[in-house]
Parts: C-alpha cells; sequence; structure tokens
C-alpha cells in the first residue's frame, strides 16, 4: 500500500523542547534473532532512545553492534536456564515454563528496579534482546511499575532469510526444519503477547526489508504511532547518523522458503504465517480478522508439534539410553562438580525430549528440577 511521504524531521523546529520532561517510555524490540532487530534498535539509539549501559560489544557476526545491554542478556540467559528453554526453542510448552518464571515477583521487582535506575540518563529507554520474546510480560509489569509506559517493535523478516543467516553465522547444527519451526513459534506468541497493546497503539510490526529500503519513513512511521517523542523530535545530524548507520547490503540472504526443503506442514505454516504477520506491518493492518488467522495457524502449530512429539518415542528413548550410557560409562571426562546430570547433555536434545519424559528421566536420576 502506498503511503504519504513522511515529514522531514529536519525541518521541523523543536529547540523549545526539553527531553528531560518527556514522558517515561520503553521501547521493547522483539522479533527472532537475525530479523534486524539490532538495525531497529541502533537507529532508535540514534534518534535519542537510550540504550541502557554498558551494550553487548559488536563482533563479527553484526559489526555495527547489537543495541543490546549487557545486563537483559545476563539476566535472559539466567531465565531460561532456569526455565530449561533454549533461545531458538521450537516447542509450544517453552512458552509456559518461561511464563511461569515472568510471574514470580522477585523477578518482576529487579526488572523494575533496573529500568528505574536507567531513567534517570534518559525517559525513554529501548530494550533488545532475541531472548527478549520469551519475558514479555514480565517486562510489560516492570515497566508499568515504574510509570512507564510499554510499546513495542516487532521485527519482521522472510523466515527462510532467518534460517540462512542463523545457519551461517552461528553455525547452527540444527537444521533448517528446526529453524523454520522455531521462527514459527516465536512469531506466533511473540505476536499474541503483544495483542493486548493494539487498543492505545502500543505496537507495531515492521519489514526488515522496508527498514533498509526507506529507513526515515519506516522509524517516523514507528515514532508516530508509539508516540517516542526523541524520534518525532529528531534533529538533522540524527538523521544523517541514520544514513550512516543503515547500510542496504546487510540483507545478504535470498534463499526462499522452497530452497530449505521443510516438511510440507510445516512449509504450509510458515508461508501463512509470513503471509498474515505481513498484513500487521501494512498501515490499519493489525485487525481482528488478522489475530483471528494468526490464532488459528498457532493452533495448527501446537497441533503439528504434538503429531511429531507422538511420533519421535523411539528418538526420546534413544536419548534416554544415551543420558544413562554416558553417566553409567563415564567414558567422557567429568564436568565441572556444579554441572547437573541434564547439564551434560546437548541443549538441543533436551529440549527436543517432550517435558513429561525429561520429568521421568529427572526422576530416575533422583534431580528435582
Amino acid at each position: 500500500m502506498s503511503a504519504e511521504p513522511a515529514a522531514d524531521p529536519s525541518t521541523v523546529d523543536r529547540s523549545d523542547v526539553d527531553p528531560s520532561a518527556y514522558p517515561r517510555k520503553v521501547l521493547f524490540v522483539a522479533g527472532a534473532g537475525r530479523s534486524g532487530t539490532s538495525t531497529m534498535a541502533g537507529l532508535m539509539q540514534i534518534m535519542g532512545l537510550h540504550v541502557p549501559l554498558p551494550e553487548v560489544a559488536a563482533d563479527e557476526t553484526n559489526p555495527k553492534g547489537f543495541g543490546e545491554p549487557q545486563w537483559v542478556v545476563e539476566n535472559h540467559d539466567r531465565l531460561l536456564k532456569e526455565s530449561l528453554v533454549q533461545v531458538s526453542d521450537a516447542r509450544p510448552d517453552a512458552w509456559f515454563e518461561t511464563g511461569r518464571v515472568s510471574t514470580k515477583e522477585q523477578e518482576r521487582i529487579r526488572a523494575a528496579e533496573w529500568l528505574e535506575g536507567h531513567f534517570a540518563v534518559n525517559p525513554e529507554l529501548v530494550v533488545k534482546d532475541p531472548r527478549l520474546s520469551w519475558f514479555l510480560s514480565l517486562w510489560r509489569v516492570a515497566a508499568i511499575r515504574t510509570g512507564a509506559t510499554p510499546v513495542f517493535a516487532t521485527m519482521l523478516r522472510p523466515p527462510a532469510e532467518v534460517v540462512g543467516s542463523k545457519q551461517t553465522y552461528y553455525k547452527n547444527r540444527l537444521g533448517s526444519a528446526h529453524l523454520a519451526a522455531s521462527w514459527l513459534n516465536m512469531l506466533l506468541h511473540t505476536e499474541r503477547a503483544t495483542r493486548e497493546s493494539v487498543a492505545d497503539g502500543g505496537r507495531v510490526f515492521v519489514r526488515y526489508g522496508d527498514l533498509l529500503d526507506d529507513w526515515t519513513r519506516v522509524v517516523m512511521r514507528v515514532g508516530e504511532q508509539l508516540q517516542l517523542e526523541h524520534v518525532m523530535h529528531a534533529r538533522s545530524e540524527a538523521i544523517r547518523n541514520g544514513h550512516r548507520f543503515v547500510d542496504p547490503n546487510l540483507r545478504r540472504m535470498s534463499q526462499t522458503l522452497d530452497d530449505l526443503g521443510l516438511p510440507p506442514r510445516l512449509h504450509e505454516l510458515t508461508a501463512q504465517t509470513w503471509e498474515e504477520l505481513n498484513k500487521l506491518a501494512e498501515p490499519d493492518g493489525d485487525t481482528a480478522e488478522v489475530h483471528a488467522a494468526l490464532d488459528q495457524l498457532r493452533e495448527g502449530y501446537v497441533d503439528l508439534y504434538e503429531e511429531a512429539e507422538a511420533i519421535s518415542a523411539s528418538s526420546v528413548v534413544a536419548a534416554e539410553q544415551k543420558v544413562r550410557k554416558q553417566l553409567k560409562g563415564g567414558a567422557k571426562p567429568a564436568p565441572a562438580p556444579a554441572a547437573s546430570g541434564a547439564d551434560r547433555i546437548p541443549h538441543g536434545v533436551r529440549a527436543a525430549v517432550p517435558a513429561p519424559v525429561r520429568r521421568g528421566i529427572r526422576k530416575m536420576l533422583g534431580k528435582s528440577r
């Protein structure tokens, strides 16, 4: 759909605006890893929002920086470990595990206190981490407790490109089907978790390709819809810095779903989900009809995953036998004393085992968790 040209923020006189008087707001940048979340967070930082320090250092996988607060990454890693959930977990039940952690009062207090400490620097914060979607309810409550308005920007990138990027830069060995399923799981539940913000205009969906093609139009639209004062009051120097920051060549992946060789039903669900999510990125596209379609797709994915679990008992038994052999035989060097039996198993293997079976294995090993 075509849109009216966005106003050039460099031509607007905002000299009478006092940034310290802006209302408190936290922009949470969500979405699957390698979908443009770093670019969005980096642009918001350039516009004037504050990424709480210290930041995660840039590396060869993201040379322009991640725009991630180090504390948030470490806290999410701790919470995921407690929940026995991995970053790219494809299990629908994983959301129940992280949801239980998110309702713990001590975690809400910890997150709210951390936010409160950074509002002294800037009343508008941006928080981004690929693990963020697992704990959106935790952060929503924490922001509200500090008197801030939580708003959400979810990045959308074609799933085949996300899969390819993860395989290239993260050396992922779990295969295309796993990564596509984890993308489905992440995006379908992220959409549902942010849906209550629709009424107050508190969420947006942004295509990564649109951001690279014309970042000023996209960022100004996000700023206006979410009422981000630093974006709406952006100065010409910030715009110039934004142009230097955005590199259209960042979009290096060109493969499609057909290139992934997915199981037919997984391919179908992934394609349909991508089609519906794209509607959310259109003006006035965040509608009840799209929500209903995504609810059906989420239910379809849950059914598919349960079917896969039901016919994979042999793999589960084999994993259990491997655990027993490793623990009994002691063929490998013993891990550090703090590591439990479960910690000796690759995380991908643990995540593939259904929750009831994992509990049985823990009981067999005499472990409470």
